[in-house]
C-alpha cells in the first residue's frame, strides 16, 4: 500500500494501486461548509475506475450542481477518486478513501469546518460507513449498497437522508429500507424517500440533485433543513423510512 494512504490496512499479497485523489472546486469567499462526493463502483476490482465510468460522470454531475447552486453560499465541494473501482470485501477499499479524503480535507480547510457525504451505490455504502468520522455532520445516501450486516451502531445521533429508486434493478431498494430501520434503532437520524426510477438517477434527475444539495445546506447550518425531510426525520417507523418524493 502507498505510504500515503495512512487508513490503509496492509496487505503484502495485495499489489499496490496507487493513491486516491481530490478533485475539489473551490468557493467564494469563506469557505462554511464542505461537500464530499463518493461515487460507486464494484463488489471486487483492483482496477483503478474508468475516467468514463457512469458511476464517476454521474457523481460529476452532482458535484457540478451543488458547486453552481450552493458554491456562493460558502459551500467547497470536492470527488473523492478511489485508488481501486471495488470494495473488494473487508478491505473495505472505498471507504479507506472516503476517510482519507475526510482527513485531507480537513487539514486543507479546518477542523471545525462542517463535512457532508453524498454517495451512490458503492460510494453510497462508503459514505455511510464513514458517517461517524470528525466533522461528518450528515450524510446523503443515494441509492446506497447496504448488504445485510452493514455497520450502524457508529451513525447513532448522526443525520443520515437517502433516497432510492423504485425500480432499482442493480442493488433493491428493499435493502436501504432494512438499513434505515436499523440504523433509526441504532440512534441514528433517518428520513428515507423513495422515487419513480432506476439506479442510474436519470429519470427525475433534478429531484436527486436538489435533495442532495438541499441535505448539503442544511447538514452544514447554511439553511434549514427542507419541510419534507424534517417532517420524515421526526415520523415513525415505517411512515418516515418510504416517503414518496
Amino acid at each position: 500500500m502507498s505510504s500515503d494512504h495512512p487508513f490503509a490496512s496492509p496487505d503484502a499479497d495485495r499489489p499496490d494501486p496507487g493513491s486516491p485523489a481530490l478533485e475539489q472546486r473551490a468557493t467564494q469567499g469563506e469557505t462554511r461548509g464542505i461537500a464530499l462526493f463518493c461515487h460507486g463502483g464494484t463488489a471486487a476490482s483492483l482496477e483503478p475506475p474508468k475516467e468514463r465510468a457512469l458511476s464517476l460522470v454521474r457523481m460529476r454531475a452532482f458535484e457540478n450542481f451543488v458547486h453552481s447552486s450552493a458554491g456562493a453560499q460558502g459551500i467547497v465541494t470536492a470527488l473523492i477518486r478511489y485508488r481501486v473501482a471495488g470494495w473488494n470485501g473487508e478491505a473495505a477499499d472505498a471507504f479507506q478513501d472516503v476517510r482519507w479524503a475526510i482527513a485531507q480535507l480537513r487539514e486543507q480547510h479546518g477542523t471545525d469546518v462542517p463535512v457532508v457525504l453524498v454517495g451512490h451505490s458503492m460510494g453510497g455504502r462508503a459514505a455511510l460507513r464513514a458517517g461517524g468520522e470528525p466533522a461528518v455532520t450528515a450524510v446523503c445516501a443515494l441509492a446506497p449498497w447496504t448488504p445485510p450486516g452493514e455497520p450502524v451502531m457508529h451513525l447513532r445521533d448522526q443525520t443520515v437522508a437517502i433516497l432510492h429508486g423504485r425500480a432499482d434493478r442493480w442493488v433493491p431498494a428493499r435493502l436501504s429500507a432494512e438499513f434505515a430501520v436499523r440504523a433509526r434503532r441504532a440512534g441514528a437520524r433517518v428520513a428515507r424517500f423513495e422515487i419513480d426510477g432506476g439506479h442510474t438517477m436519470v429519470r427525475r434527475a433534478h429531484r436527486w440533485h436538489t435533495f442532495a444539495r438541499d441535505v448539503v445546506l442544511a447538514g452544514t447550518g447554511i439553511e434549514p433543513m427542507r419541510p419534507d425531510i424534517t417532517t420524515a426525520l421526526h415520523q415513525p417507523t415505517p411512515e418516515g423510512l418510504a416517503v414518496p418524493l
